[in-house]
């Protein structure tokens, strides 16, 4: 049976409290599509998760309406439940409506925190205040009806019993974000109904015509659960194979019953480096001299074309200066690893395309080509025959997999659409894409987005580059955004993201907290010199602009005094920032060494 939340909504039913008076009292969650009696009963008291039907649920019960149940999780307090409360529909996948969920509610199991200390009640608010972070940034998708976490090509190619499956069952673990928060519900089977898979990334869908003919355009980016995190906190990849910032970008079209895909994937430079904040506007890549670096390198990897088939690894780092080691130990170890599927090509995005010259992003296309028609792309025609597969896939990366790398993938995915449009007759011979004035702004507008919603998930503002996504070309004031982009992830990178990272991992469950943990690591001393120094250099800098403004009796004096003070605010300075590390906001829940 599956729960049809279309029709409508979930209502939750909360126990009402008398005065102070506490009661042992359920949640009561109602499925409201009708002839369904099932209603799922959670324990307040023993969290027991149960099937009960309407007439147990008490008539005093206070009512609330919900779109879906986010999970459990449990903090200082007790255990949480989190529900989402507020919707929007993005669109509709083949009949099947595909929402954003825009508010969630947390909702304590307990009635009371008389039994926490003010420590414990303030890291309590604390854990809140992050999983209430996680929830707030934008990019939560989920369907009742429709899997929203696989590729058309992987939904092709599955058995009759995979289709049988509850959504929750089914799901491609990588890109369910509340995975963990449903791992309770996931152990009982004939409650996986009630809980709702959410996707976090980007999903766009459009309705377009070209030529008189009316086709559905989709842009869906699933960014995984697997090694999550902020910029500058998780590069690379961990023991397992997974990288950093892995995002699985799929293009559909669906033309009179036809449709079509081309899935393209990135992901931080998959072996062990790092690149800590510590003041400076980009900190220096390390990669570890203390790990077999190979290991993980081949997981990825065998993970990669298990999943996708071909690999075709895009490299587009800066070969010179602090990234050309990287470029360097990608390409050695790619020909270490003499695997014949996957493939390797470096360009330098940032010295071709200097000076405005972005006609030198042909160059790259134009050396992908034979292998993106090597790849080509899913189709299946009306009839639910496989015309096409997709035999192998293109990894691009920079060094964040944000700016730089979008706007390859849009050029990409752009060549491939060229082609399908025209196999399914959309596009007359000869035509082109970039001639279609009203499709092309929808396309440049999408990808665009993309690179936005991308960018704010994992570096914590919109991307750069994005004039040109959006127009083609590069202008001043897509230059001038571009800076105030920048200096937006200077400061969250260096005084924000350790609070970020740990939200992320305690919502993923990477972090579990302890109820009766003695010792909570967010209460870290400071060394004095983190509180002492910024202030002597305020102090000192003060002064040096008071001495100017109010000059002494004689202009040696005045000299000597700035020089004093000068030297002072200076010298704290360098001390500071050659101690940068102690001086940003670090994470505090999982050891450091775990991310490296």
């Amino acid at each position: 049976m599956v729960l049809d939340f279309l029709c409508a909504d979930l209502v939750i039913f909360l126990p009402a409290v008398e005065g102070r008076h506490i009661t042992p009292e359920k949640f009561y969650v109602e499925a409201c599509d009708d002839g369904a009696d099932d209603v799922l009963a959670i324990d307040r008291v023993s969290t027991e998760v149960t099937l009960t039907v309407k007439k147990d649920v008490p008539p005093s019960a206070v009512t609330r309406p919900i779109y879906g149940i986010l999970g459990t999780i449990r903090l200082v307090a007790g255990t949480y439940l989190i529900v989402i409360t507020k919707k929007k529909k993005v669109g509709e996948i083949f009949s099947h409506a595909i929402w954003k969920a825009t508010d969630f509610d947390i909702l304590s199991y307990k009635k009371t925190m008389l039994h926490l200390t003010d420590i414990q009640l303030q890291d309590n608010k604390v854990f809140l205040s992050m999983i209430s972070h996680v929830l707030s940034v934008d990019g939560f998708y989920f369907s009742t009806t429709y899997d929203l976490t696989h590729t058309l090509q992987r939904l092709a190619n599955t058995s009759p019993e995979f289709q049988e499956m509850s959504l929750l069952e089914r799901a491609d673990p990588r890109f369910v974000w509340n995975g963990h928060l449903l791992r309770e519900f996931a152990a009982q089977p004939e409650i996986h109904r009630f809980a709702t898979p959410v996707m976090h990334g980007f999903i766009s869908m459009h309705s377009c015509s070209i030529n008189g003919k009316c086709f559905d355009w989709l842009l869906v980016s699933r960014r995984s659960c697997f090694r999550a995190g902020v910029r500058y906190y998780v590069r690379g990849i961990d023991s397992e194979g997974h990288a950093a910032n892995f995002v699985e970008t799929e293009q559909i079209v669906h033309y009179k019953g036809s449709k079509a895909s081309f899935v393209q994937t990135r992901g931080s430079i998959p072996f062990f480096w790092s690149q800590r904040p510590n003041l400076k506007y980009k900190p220096k890549p390390q990669i570890s001299k203390s790990v077999n670096h190979m290991d993980g390198f081949q997981r990825h990897f065998d993970s990669q074309i298990i999943s996708y088939g071909k690999q075709m690894i895009v490299n587009l780092v800066n070969q010179k200066g602090s990234e050309l080691p990287l470029e360097q130990t990608f390409a050695k170890m790619v020909n270490s690893m003499a695997n014949g599927m996957v493939r390797y090509i470096a360009f330098d995005f940032h010295k071709e395309c200097s000076r405005m010259r972005w006609d030198r992003l042909q160059i790259l296309l134009d050396q992908l080509a034979e292998q993106q028609d090597e790849f080509s792309y899913f189709l299946v025609d009306s009839d639910g025959k496989i015309v096409t597969q997709q035999e192998g896939i293109f990894r691009s990366n920079c060094m964040d997999c944000l700016d730089r790398t979008n706007v390859i993938q849009s050029l990409l995915a752009r060549r491939s659409l060229q082609a399908q449009l025209q196999r399914l007759g959309v596009l007359h011979v000869g035509q082109r894409i970039e001639e279609q004035a009203d499709f092309e702004k929808i396309y440049k507008n999408a990808w665009a987005d993309n690179a936005n919603a991308c960018a704010k998930q994992y570096a914590g503002t919109g991307a750069l580059k994005t004039d040109y996504t959006r127009t083609g070309k590069r202008t001043q004031w897509g230059l001038i955004m571009d800076g105030w982009n920048s200096l937006i992830r200077y400061y969250k990178n260096n005084f924000s993201d350790g609070f970020r990272q740990d939200a992320i991992d305690l919502f993923l469950g990477n972090y579990s907290v302890d109820e009766v943990e003695s010792a909570s690591p967010l209460h870290v001393k400071k060394d004095w010199k983190f509180l002492a120094l910024p202030i002597i250099m305020v102090v000192a800098f003060s002064m040096c602009i008071i001495c100017l403004l109010m000059a002494g009796d004689t202009w040696t004096e005045t000299l000597a005094y700035v020089l004093f003070w000068g030297t002072a605010s200076f010298g704290t300075f360098a001390i500071i920032l050659y101690n940068g590390k102690d001086f940003v906001d670090a994470p505090k829940l999982v050891q450091k060494e775990k991310m490296d």
